[in-house]
């Protein structure tokens, strides 16, 4: 058994208010070390494409590509835009409700389409029937840490290990499946993260599109919003949204429709993987 950390749900939940559940691409600046190594700490991002291409990513990563490591953030299978055969993988970043993920799983459920939810503590805690119901209509509820922090500040294993132990432990106490996929808050990763993740059965799942969207005081027009997200849609996309997005929650019908009007279905991460 694993042992469960007292919760500091207080600090806990002061702390999902304040930051958000990943970082964007606007924010991820890759770092100016000229030397790798397995402690290196990097901000993920891939670049927008104009064409409706894959985006590739930044050769800072390469190492990513070691199949060892178990980390996804594209699938290189469904590369050609006018394939007959096209997916896309909803993944949404969830670290508490606002009304807004509530209304994102209306839409999931109207349009029938399935994701992938990356949860923290305080969400399953404070929302637990709302985590249940992610599961129940047969999205994946999956790892985010219990309360967000910067991953790669945790070098030992155990340290690291215990931020997802923590959360695996309040899940099956709530009756929730926990899926083993595991997205690092804000994108950012090193090597060894990625090593002692997959080392632990987990697999580390990136994104290949994500917009400014997690500042809810500053929330983008729903009109920018389409036309972004739309601009950079790709065959293989994994894309990245926050549900607790009043934009996202009201375009996401929108988008749903317009994607399979390209000839878009909807994946899950066990495709992804495979």
């Amino acid at each position: 058994m694993k042992k469960i950390i007292p919760s500091g749900a207080m600090v806990l939940f002061a702390l999902c208010l304040t930051v958000s559940c990943s970082a964007g691409p606007d924010t991820n600046i890759p770092p100016t070390a000229a030397v790798h190594n397995e402690n290196t700490a990097y901000n993920w991002y891939c670049k927008k494409t104009d064409d409706n291409s894959q985006p590739l990513a930044d050769s800072l990563f390469s190492f990513m590509e070691n199949d060892s490591l178990a980390t996804y953030y594209i699938d290189k299978s469904h590369s050609d835009f006018d394939a007959d055969d096209k997916v896309i993988y909803l993944t949404f970043d969830a670290g508490y409700e606002n009304g807004n993920v509530e209304k994102i799983l209306d839409t999931l459920k109207e349009k029938e389409a399935v994701g992938a939810f990356f949860v923290l503590e305080n969400l399953v805690l404070r929302n637990t029937d709302l985590v249940r119901r992610m599961e129940k209509e047969g999205h994946l509820v999956c790892n985010h840490t219990a309360t967000h922090p910067d991953m790669t500040a945790k070098i030992g294993k155990e340290a690291f290990m215990e931020e997802l132990w923590r959360l695996e432990d309040v899940c099956a106490d709530s009756g929730i499946t926990l899926s083993n996929y595991y997205r690092p808050p804000e994108g950012r990763f090193s090597e060894q993260n990625l090593r002692i993740a997959a080392d632990e059965g987990y697999k580390t799942v990136m994104w290949s599109y994500a917009y400014v969207d997690w500042d809810n005081n500053a929330q983008p027009s729903p009109e920018e919003s389409i036309k972004k997200v739309l601009s950079g849609t790709h065959n293989g996309e994994v894309i990245l949204l926050h549900p607790t997005s009043a934009t996202n929650a009201q375009i996401l019908g929108d988008l749903i429709d317009a994607w399979r009007d390209m000839g878009f279905r909807f994946g899950t991460l066990d495709e992804l993987t495979k």
